[in-house]
């Protein structure tokens, strides 16, 4: 693809930063907090919030801005807890632990719309629906299998379109059909990344930039973390640092966390303006779309209904945003052909992690809690999982949460950098959807 697909103006920053870019905070580092929180995303500020609702003083550090990694990044597509429930949990961990996390995972969906309403957070927030797109025809029966579990699990309702039904949800024949579900929302993650960090303020957490943890260290009754702006001392602390938890200089505020963690880069693009017709035809009903694909694919209309927000793992190891931005382009166009000549306006890359178990993960290790790896759909996950985590430390939680405390495996010489393997992993993945697509 030529640059001619770039727009006259074209950025390699998130289109959500036009309407809500994370601000700069001029906030000194105290010497002493009660809990701090480590890392400024929908996690850690949701784990603020909580915390300073129930009477606790917190703090909450990020290297960068608050709100700036994937918070501000993702596609803002809100899932109750649907990767779970898919996950074939019950053949490793029995059907009632099964059962019991994904009711647990699937309990984030009402949560964050809770918290939106609750903290009055205006991020267009809609409960408008998911189709997931079936690769193949084998990928509709396991959807079709997995149907009424997840519409028991979520308690809203889910349904199955044949091929000959697929352009009721999806304007494409690129498919074998899919699900409907309907315990998914949409968001524009930069504004609730912003209402997220004031709601917290306001409740009397104090969020603090720019200040990169590089290690803790039990002192005492209590924690000594060492940034690149001094020492702050605190009785407990949280990381909730996910994708971002090794540092590009190889240093980590929780190496024993880096090395369970593997962060992945999506590449996002952002069309410009389309026609409102052409936005009805291609998504009627608007609802949020994935596709079954092992290297998926996601898309939806934007908050506005006028240009499309596409993205996927256009590459496996580190890349530009604007080197990554012609591959999604060719995706779109596979699904959406009469999109060839629609130029993007902007590109950009966040990290996800996932865990090597697919699930998420709060708990504590060597006194320090922890919350991570929401697989790539964390908006709600990570708000969900930021709450328990708050209610842990503060003591204040009245029933045991089903992600707390599981084992949580790494591999053999794993540090936390992925970039060796990922590739590899990513050619093969890649290579077998292409066999299943051959083979349908």
């Amino acid at each position: 693809m030529s640059s001619t697909f770039f727009a006259p103006g074209f950025k390699t920053s998130p289109w959500w930063w036009e309407a809500a870019e994370p601000p700069t905070r001029d906030n000194a580092l105290p010497d002493h907090t009660p809990v701090a929180v480590i890392g400024g995303g929908y996690a850690g500020l949701s784990a603020a919030l909580s915390l300073a609702r129930l009477g606790h003083q917190v703090t909450v550090l990020d290297a960068e801005r608050i709100g700036w990694g994937a918070s501000s990044r993702n596609g803002g597509m809100v899932s109750g807890g649907m990767k779970v429930a898919r996950t074939a949990l019950a053949e490793k961990l029995g059907a009632e632990q099964a059962r019991n996390i994904a009711l647990a995972a699937a309990a984030s969906f009402p949560f964050i719309e809770e918290t939106i309403a609750r903290e009055g957070i205006n991020c267009d927030y809609t409960r408008c629906g998911r189709f997931v797109a079936a690769w193949t025809p084998k990928h509709y029966d396991a959807l079709a299998r997995a149907a009424d579990y997840i519409a028991d699990i979520t308690g809203l309702p889910t349904e199955m379109l044949p091929p000959t039904r697929q352009q009721e949800a999806l304007g494409s024949g690129h498919y074998h059909g899919g699900m409907k579900a309907a315990a998914t929302g949409s968001i524009h993650p930069g504004k609730y990344a912003r209402g997220l960090a004031m709601a917290a303020e306001r409740a009397g957490a104090k969020l603090i930039d720019q200040t990169r943890v590089g290690g803790i260290r039990a002192e005492g009754s209590g924690f000594c973390i060492a940034t690149n702006r001094g020492e702050i001392r605190a009785d407990a602390v949280l990381v909730a640092t996910n994708g971002y938890s090794r540092g590009s200089d190889g240093k980590s505020a929780m190496p024993w966390l880096a090395r369970r963690v593997v962060p992945v880069a999506s590449y996002i693009i952002a069309t410009e303006e389309l026609p409102a017709e052409t936005m009805d035809r291609l998504f009627p009903g608007r609802r949020m779309i994935s596709d079954t694909k092992r290297v998926l694919n996601y898309y939806r209309p934007s908050p506005y209904g006028n240009r499309i927000i596409w993205g996927g793992r256009a590459r496996f190891g580190p890349s530009a945003p604007e080197a990554a931005a012609p591959r999604l382009h060719e995706f779109m166009t596979a699904v959406f052909p009469e999109l060839s000549k629609v130029k993007i306006t902007h590109a950009w890359t966040g990290n996800v992690a996932f865990t090597f178990d697919f699930l998420p993960h709060i708990g504590v290790q060597d006194g320090i809690h922890y919350a991570a790896g929401c697989q790539g759909s964390g908006v709600a996950m990570a708000t969900w999982l930021g709450h328990n985590a708050a209610l842990k430390i503060a003591g204040a939680a009245n029933q045991r949460f089903a992600l707390d405390g599981l084992e949580f495996p790494t591999v053999a010489l794993y540090n936390g950098n992925p970039n060796w393997f990922l590739p590899i992993i990513g050619g093969w993945y890649r290579l077998r959807d292409r066999i299943d697509r051959l083979a349908a």
